[in-house]
């Protein structure tokens, strides 16, 4: 005997194992089938995200802007009360110095006005004059 003899072939472990042959039955029939469908385009899907993303963003930037402006116009009103607010402390400081007691004394004896020495009141119902008001001398 020989090596060739002896030594048997083991048929490789991956190899795939016959198929049962079938045989054709009359009952068996062929029918057509449809192509698998076509997947969908995803096309509208990612512009309809796009129009969703650039709205967002322009209506972002619209509302910043408009925030902006609302700044804009408070720091303005605010310099300008500032502004009107010192105006009304000058004008005040001015007329406290021209409304001095002494000023307003002798301008009013320049309007022939002459202090009182009692006081007097005038009742509005009848328009008579009340108390004992007399010039001081």
């Amino acid at each position: 005997m020989s090596a060739q003899a002896t030594a048997r072939v083991a048929p490789p472990a991956f190899a795939p194992r016959p198929r049962p042959e079938r045989e054709a039955t009359p009952s068996a029939r062929l029918r057509v089938v449809r192509a698998p469908a076509q997947a969908r385009t995803r096309v509208p899907f990612v512009l309809v995200c796009m129009g969703v993303l650039a709205v967002a963003l322009l209506s972002a930037l619209l509302l910043n802007t408009q925030m902006a402006q609302a700044s804009y116009s408070i720091h303005d009103k605010t310099n300008e009360l500032a502004r009107l607010d010192q105006d009304q402390k000058d004008l005040v400081a001015v007329l406290d110095h021209k409304s001095s007691p002494e000023e307003l004394a002798q301008a009013a004896r320049k309007l022939g006005m002459v202090p009182a020495a009692g006081t007097g009141w005038v009742r509005l119902s009848d328009g008579s004059v009340q108390g004992a008001p007399k010039a001081k001398k």
